[in-house]
């Protein structure tokens, strides 16, 4: 991994507070992303991992403090927007379209992409068809990427965990971000597919040059794919650093050992 080039920080979160009702899930949550980079947020269960995963991507508004991508400043995005940006993310709980195909749920990752209006893609007209074939050059470049070429027409819901796993990273690439969020890539998955997943998040950080951040609980897979890694524990900053920088903080240890801090 040292051939990469790591560049400046393009994704700075300052100051992130969130509460639900009284309780805090986030307080006074700061980091930052370089380009290139592969980035953890690590923590025990209920460290508020996700929720600041959500708060980046536009799914919850903090109600302190900003994010920062590119130059721009945001503390309320939707969704949509935040995609827009370039900002890309899988979930913990695939939201994959169990009957469609391999193939058309990774289509499903170009509509941010598509110029044509839904009747003009309906009627095939010319400007719609050649978008339509462009876009599926990409898709099967995914498919190629992640290897998956056997399961093309397959429904995705007929299809082993750690495969429809893929697909839902394959989706989340075809819109092409600059960061990429993964929420638990590996969670559910036997040994041999977790080492699939880790080869292709490398590959995808090292192919096609994209910025990961990603949640894992496997703390094995963090310190082997991690250039850095940030720890959450009851929604506060406990560690930020490498990995070996992480591994030997005593607040770090003690969260996850279960003593007292």
């Amino acid at each position: 991994m040292a051939d990469r080039k790591i560049g400046d920080v393009i994704l700075e979160v300052k100051n992130i507070s969130l509460s639900f009702g009284g309780v805090k899930a986030l307080t006074d949550i700061s980091f930052d992303v370089r380009e290139h980079e592969v980035r953890a947020i690590i923590g025990p269960n209920g460290a508020g991992k996700s929720s600041m995963l959500n708060c980046i991507n536009g799914v919850y508004q903090p109600q302190q403090g900003s994010i920062n991508f590119r130059g721009k400043t945001f503390s309320h995005m939707n969704s949509r927007q935040v995609a827009e940006m370039g900002i890309g993310r899988t979930f913990q709980n695939l939201a994959l379209f169990k009957g469609m195909s391999v193939v058309d749920n990774i289509m499903t990752g170009r509509n941010m992409k598509m110029n044509s209006t839904i009747l003009q893609q309906a009627l095939q007209l010319g400007a719609a068809r050649r978008e339509e074939v462009a876009h599926r050059a990409v898709v099967e470049n995914i498919i190629d990427f992640l290897e998956i070429q056997a399961y093309r027409k397959t429904p995705v819901g007929r299809l082993p965990y750690g495969l429809q796993k893929r697909v839902d990273l394959g989706r989340a690439l075809a819109m092409e971000p600059q960061v990429l969020l993964l929420d638990e890539p590996m969670a559910g998955m036997n040994v041999e597919e977790k080492q699939d997943m880790c080869r292709f998040v490398l590959d995808v950080n090292d192919e096609f040059g994209t910025t990961i951040v990603l949640i894992e609980h496997d703390m094995g897979v963090v310190m082997d794919i991690s250039d850095r890694v940030v720890v959450l524990d009851y929604g506060k900053k406990i560690g930020d650093g490498t990995p070996d920088e992480v591994r030997t903080n005593e607040d770090v240890i003690s969260a996850y050992l279960g003593t007292t801090h």
